[in-house]
C-alpha cells in the first residue's frame, strides 16, 4: 500500500502535505539501512502500520493552531512526524531516551522540511516544559507512564478537547486501565480504518486532572 491511502482516509489533505507523506517512505528506507528503527517486514507496510496508525489521532481530534504537543518514546518518529505534517501550525517535540532513534528522527524532520517539529534525546521525566497534549504509541503500561508525565500538562485549555493524554494502544486494556476506565475515552481504530491491522488497536484519551 502506498501513500495514496492517506488521501483515501483524509480527503482534505492538500498536495503539499501529501508530498511530504510520499517522501516519508524513502526517507525511512534510507535511514533504516543505516540505523534499524523499523522492522524490515514493516517497512513495506509503513503507510498502514506507522503513518496511518499515527494519524488515528488526527481522526480523533483536530488540534488548533498553536497547540504544543509532546511525543514521548517517539522511536523512529511516531506518532509525532506524521502528526506534524498533518498539523503544520502546531508545535511538536519528539523525545526518546535512545540516541540512535533520535538521530533518525532529526534526519527525517530535516529532510522533510518540518519546521514545526523538534527531536531530543531525553527521558520524559526530565523534560522541563509543559504541553497541551502528550501523545505516545505503545511505550509502556499507563500506571508506569503517567507518573513520568503527569506534571507536564499545560493548564491553558483552548482546544475542543481538554488538555491531556492521547495514547495509541493495543489489545485488552482492562487490567492496565483499572479504575481509569471511568474517566478515559477509548476508541477502537477500526471505527476509522478498515485494514485488518487496526482490529485490535485503540486510542486512549485521558483528560488531565
Amino acid at each position: 500500500m502506498d501513500y495514496t491511502i492517506i488521501r483515501r482516509y483524509f480527503p482534505e489533505v492538500d498536495e503539499e502535505k501529501l508530498e511530504k507523506f510520499k517522501l516519508l517512505r524513502d526517507l525511512y528506507v534510507d535511514w533504516n539501512s543505516k540505523i534499524n528503527v523499523i522492522s524490515r517486514k514493516d517497512i513495506d507496510s509503513i503507510y498502514i502500520k506507522h503513518i496511518l496508525h499515527s494519524l488515528a489521532i488526527a481522526k480523533f481530534t483536530n488540534f488548533k493552531p498553536g497547540t504544543n504537543i509532546l511525543d514521548v518514546g517517539t522511536g523512529g518518529g511516531f506518532p509525532g512526524v506524521p502528526l506534524s505534517i498533518m498539523f503544520p501550525e502546531c508545535n511538536f517535540h519528539l523525545i526518546d531516551s535512545i540516541g540512535k532513534k533520535i538521530q533518525v528522527v532529526k534526519g527525517v524532520i530535516s529532510s522533510a522540511g518540518l519546521k514545526n517539529a523538534t527531536a531530543e534525546q531525553i527521558r520524559a521525566e526530565n523534560v522541563p516544559d509543559k504541553y497541551h497534549f502528550i501523545v505516545s504509541r505503545a511505550v509502556t503500561a499507563l500506571p508506569n507512564f503517567l507518573p513520568w508525565v503527569n506534571n507536564k500538562i499545560d493548564s491553558d485549555n483552548f482546544n475542543a478537547l481538554p488538555n491531556g493524554f492521547i495514547l495509541l494502544k493495543g489489545g485488552d486494556l482492562t487490567e492496565e486501565m483499572g479504575k481509569m476506565t471511568d474517566v478515559a475515552t477509548i476508541v477502537d481504530l477500526n471505527n476509522y480504518f478498515k485494514e485488518e491491522f487496526f482490529e485490535t488497536k485503540k486510542i486512549v484519551y485521558l483528560p488531565h486532572k
